[in-house]
């Protein structure tokens, strides 16, 4: 299963209400890191599919949930557990280090 494109509308029920742990990826189209980082997330939501549910909020599309969340730059990645944030990494990252925060974090 690869990553999920989630909005403001959807974030609660998508995100908070989920059976799973949601890593969220926050990120914007003209954001380069962004799109550095997103083939990785990409990869890691395939790889840890049924473990990790993985979406996608574009911050310029969905303003809401960014700002509840006080992202303030971007990308910025958020691990949530039982509808809570447990973690919060801000920047990209190699995949390696991306997993491995995911996995240690869960």
């Amino acid at each position: 299963m690869s990553s999920v494109a989630v909005n403001d509308e959807k974030f609660e029920s998508e995100v908070l209400q989920a059976d799973l742990p949601v890593l969220v990826d926050f990120w914007a189209e003209w954001c380069g890191p962004c799109k550095a980082l997103s083939p990785l997330v990409d990869e890691l939501a395939s790889e840890l599919s049924g473990k990790v549910k993985v979406v996608k909020v574009n911050i310029d599309e969905s303003p809401e949930a960014p700002s509840k969340y006080g992202v303030r730059g971007i990308p910025t990645l958020m691990l949530f557990k039982g509808g809570k944030v447990v973690d919060t990494r801000v920047g990209g990252m190699p995949k390696s280090q991306l997993a491995e925060w995911v996995e240690d974090t869960l």
